[in-house]
């Protein structure tokens, strides 16, 4: 049996600045689990990761501050050059104590909605039937495109 806390900053860890506006950390908490992967996410002044889906579900804790979950839906085939075109489908503010769920190959994106401020979550990356890697893609964005692939 093992412990992990989700408060201070050992095990910091930076992410890759692609996938995020602004500066976001994170805190393995996984503990070694091999049916998922557990990270507390701080997104410093405003910041939100980029338009993205996961092929596992994903569960969502909000710790600190004030955030938004944004879902959207593809409106048209990817292209060969990974662009398409999307809307968004539903917004939902995210507050310290919410809990969402977020089913695999969901486009989304999340974080803070205050750029005074630090908003944070646990998120538990389900991964699929237990098992395996869990895959994320990212996508860069232009308004209501999708410009590429991370």
């Amino acid at each position: 049996m093992e412990k992990a806390n989700i408060h201070g900053s050992d095990g910091r860890r930076e992410v890759n600045p692609a996938w995020f506006t602004g500066h976001v950390w994170m805190k393995d908490v996984s503990l070694n689990s091999t049916a998922a992967d557990m990270y507390h996410v701080h997104f410093e002044g405003g910041s939100r990761t980029k338009v993205h889906k996961h092929d596992g579900s994903q569960t969502l804790i909000v710790t600190e501050g004030r955030g938004s979950l944004e879902i959207y839906q593809a409106d048209t085939e990817e292209g060969v050059d990974g662009s398409f075109k999307i809307t968004k489908t539903d917004e939902i503010p995210l507050d310290i104590g919410d809990v969402v769920h977020i089913p695999h190959n969901t486009l989304h994106t999340h974080g803070s909605i205050n750029p005074g401020k630090t908003f944070s979550h646990l998120a538990i990356n389900n991964r699929p039937c237990g098992v395996g890697e869990y895959i994320t893609t990212w996508y860069n964005t232009n308004k209501n495109t999708i410009t590429g692939r991370i």
